[in-house]
């Protein structure tokens, strides 16, 4: 697969994904609600280290930049 996703994407999904386990973690977000946002939290991550979003993908959409060729 294309990988879609730009840096600043990247690094705002991991950050994203570390707050909101953070959050969970330190009981902040209801307990009902926890494993939910871990599995939220998970799935973000993922996309922002291998680079890859499904759901730009089906919008046919990309952040990722496109790179000068080199010579």
């Amino acid at each position: 697969m294309r990988k879609n996703v730009g840096k600043m994407d990247q690094i705002v999904r991991i950050a994203l994904s570390l707050v909101l386990i953070i959050l969970a973690y330190a009981k902040i977000i209801p307990p009902d609600f926890a494993l939910a946002v871990y599995v939220v939290s998970v799935i973000i991550a993922v996309t922002g280290l291998v680079r890859i979003c499904p759901l730009y993908k089906m919008l046919h959409k990309s952040t990722l930049r496109e790179e000068p060729p080199k010579f």
